[in-house]
């Protein structure tokens, strides 16, 4: 068996790499606190806003039904003309975008529905949407 010669030469670990970096790092925090101190002795001017309002999402569009009896329902709810006009002003000044469908029995009146609308209209909602239901046959609710 042929014998191995071992080098008399030691293993070391080669520590210069590692004390690079740590040096560097140094440097690097010793910049960095300088940075902050500087920073705080600079007088600025920061910008102001006014007061903060919840950010929330746009409400659902509402729906008001008229039935044959001539109830109001808003969203199912029965309501007076008057609650309808002070809900609805309420959420259209929160909510300028708002939207709301009016549906009606078609066995109720023409004028509690021209009531309705007018009720809708007078509280500032400018979206306003009637709902219909189309005929299968005839002229496919299109009016003559």
């Amino acid at each position: 068996m042929a014998k191995r010669n071992r080098s008399n030469d030691d293993v070391t670990i080669n520590l210069t790499p590692m004390i690079d970096v740590v040096f560097l790092l140094v440097i690097f925090f010793m910049v960095g606190s300088k940075f902050s101190e500087s920073e705080s002795r600079i007088d600025v001017s920061v910008p102001s806003v006014g007061p903060m309002q919840a950010i929330s999402r746009v409400p659902d569009e509402r729906v008001v039904e008229l039935t044959a009896e001539g109830n109001v329902l808003l969203d199912g709810q029965a309501v007076t003309n008057e609650q309808l006009a002070d809900v609805l002003a309420t959420q259209f000044a929160q909510y300028p975008d708002l939207k709301v469908v009016v549906r009606a029995d078609s066995a109720g009146s023409l004028q509690g529905f021209a009531e309705t609308i007018h009720t809708v209209r007078r509280s500032g909602v400018a979206q306003i949407g009637i709902a219909v239901k189309v005929d299968s046959g005839g002229s496919g609710g299109m009016l003559r």
